[in-house]
């Protein structure tokens, strides 16, 4: 954190309460004093209260309190002859501190600044400026990986994709909540869509190793300027979303590449349901049982070939013919009938989506 900040700080705070004042950090060095032969040494009663229990000590010409950051201490403040209200005093002043460091976390971390764009907290005239003052590259190739795990109670997914992609300058780790990272990845000129791929297969096979939880990527669309980062973080969530509800199989989602799903996603429920019961008289589809669901799935998943999904049904052709036949009289489709199988497919589809959505 910026000296400079504490020490302007520091200053401020003798002017109202008209004693010295200083703020080390958690080991005792002393970053900002209004005794300015105080910095950058290492205060021998603020070491001591370090190792102590207490948040809170004072003594006739010296009061102290830890400036805690959840169960750590992030900073000391200490104060010369506090006099009367001494504690409350020290309280306003580590009141002050916090602010000051979340002042300059906000206006000076670079990781700060891209989560606040992915957030649409920031206005977009605003964001070229902000990354020149940053240092940020504002015309450059990047990408958004949305990663959603599972709750770990060791260790955040933040930590290993932190350690995966360490060049702080170029590539973004955000931490949106426990169960929700972002990468914001900077692209090489050579870098194509298969590489852009194998960084997610890196992501998700190290989460797994590693954290032995199951994890999902989704990945955005590619954007040049800052400012689109955003839609890009838009777009991994959509395909986070579709893929949880058409490809649970799917651990990568890439939002180029959605099919289907993208034009369901995208219809209003109202006429998705007015097809549903075009193509499937009411109460029918709740008719097929587990063995005909899975017949159905494996038979489109070799482009309705009768042989080969017998084959892989361990069942004989003549069998799996019957079962079809059975889905036939059921539905009034037959499945081996292109036309009829592909509204069948969008059917499932749709039917898939719709109990999703809770309709």
């Amino acid at each position: 954190m910026a000296a400079k900040v504490f020490q302007s700080l520091v200053f401020r705070i003798k002017e109202i309460i008209g004693h010295d004042a200083g703020i080390a950090d958690s080991c005792g060095l002393v970053v900002a004093s209004t005794k300015t032969d105080e910095i950058g040494t290492f205060h021998e009663d603020v070491l001591d209260f370090i190792s102590s229990n207490l948040t809170f000590q004072e003594n006739e010409a010296f009061s102290m309190m830890k400036v805690r950051n959840r169960s750590a201490t992030d900073f000391i403040v200490y104060a010369y002859g506090c006099g009367e209200n001494c504690r409350e005093s020290m309280q306003l002043i580590c009141l002050s501190v916090e602010n000051a460091k979340l002042y300059y976390e906000e206006k000076y971390d670079k990781n700060s600044f891209i989560k606040n764009i992915l957030l649409g907290n920031i206005l977009p005239g605003d964001i070229s400026l902000r990354a020149k003052e940053l240092r940020v590259k504002d015309d450059q190739r990047r990408i958004t990986y949305s990663i959603h795990t599972e709750k770990s109670k060791d260790i955040h997914a933040y930590n290993i994709i932190k350690s995966l992609f360490p060049n702080d300058a170029k590539d973004f780790v955000i931490l949106l909540d426990d169960q929700n990272t972002v990468l914001v990845k900077e692209l090489k000129d050579k870098e194509e869509e298969d590489d852009i791929y194998r960084k997610a297969r890196i992501i998700i096979d190290t989460l797994n190793t590693e954290l032995m939880v199951k994890a999902s990527v989704g990945i955005g669309t590619e954007v040049n300027r800052l400012r689109d980062i955003s839609r890009s973080f838009k777009d991994a969530q959509t395909a986070l979303t579709i893929g949880n509800i058409f490809d649970t199989d799917k651990t990568i989602i890439d939002y180029n590449h959605l099919g289907i799903g993208r034009l369901i996603y995208q219809l209003p429920t109202t006429l998705c349901k007015l097809f549903l019961n075009e193509v499937l008289k009411d109460g029918v589809y709740e008719l097929i049982d587990p063995e005909m669901m899975i017949t159905i799935q494996k038979f489109f998943e070799n482009n309705l070939n009768v042989s080969e999904t017998s084959r892989q049904l361990f069942v004989h052709r003549n069998t799996l013919v019957y079962r079809l036949d059975k889905i036939q009289k059921l539905t009034g489709m037959d499945l081996r009938n292109f036309s009829d199988a592909i509204h069948f497919k969008v059917a499932m589809m749709v039917k898939r989506y719709l109990d999703e959505s809770g309709i």
